[in-house]
């Protein structure tokens, strides 16, 4: 069974916070998902955005840091959680795919769990709609969370 659960966000980005609460969000899913066992990758929309889930990933208090790299660094071992951008990403096997891409990534198949977002922004939110709309035409079972 393949399940997509789009995470339903009551804020808005505000400028005062150059993060914004998908990403937030995304970081602190990404840790539960890695203290649960699962190997995870966050598929961001820009380079940007990856290096921004980067330093909130890096910016965690000790206790609560996650091993993870960007898409294309080197590293000895794999990590649980890679951030790619673009299509890019390493080859590793991935339990969980956390997406915060306008549209559902090209590799989709090759996952059985999706966490997605719903943003505050009626752009981003109808964007959204759309990809709800094609998960569920796709056969995958459909959840929602409200944050």
């Amino acid at each position: 069974m393949k399940l997509a659960t789009f995470y339903l966000l009551s804020q808005a980005h505000s400028p005062e916070n150059a993060f914004s609460a998908a990403e937030q969000l995304a970081c602190d899913l990404a840790a539960k998902a890695w203290r649960a066992g699962k190997r995870v990758l966050i598929a961001c929309e820009t380079e940007q955005q990856a290096n921004n889930i980067d330093e909130l990933l890096w910016a965690r208090e000790p206790d609560d840091f996650v091993p993870h790299n960007l898409s294309g660094e080197a590293t000895t071992y794999a990590t649980p959680i890679e951030i790619s951008w673009q299509g890019k990403r390493n080859a590793q096997r991935r339990d969980l795919l956390i997406s915060l891409q306008s549209t559902i990534p090209d590799f989709i198949n090759s996952f059985n769990q999706v966490i997605d977002f719903v943003p505050a922004d009626e752009t981003e939110k109808a964007q959204a709609r759309e990809r709800y709309k094609q998960y569920r035409q796709m056969g995958w079972q459909m959840g929602t969370e409200q944050v």
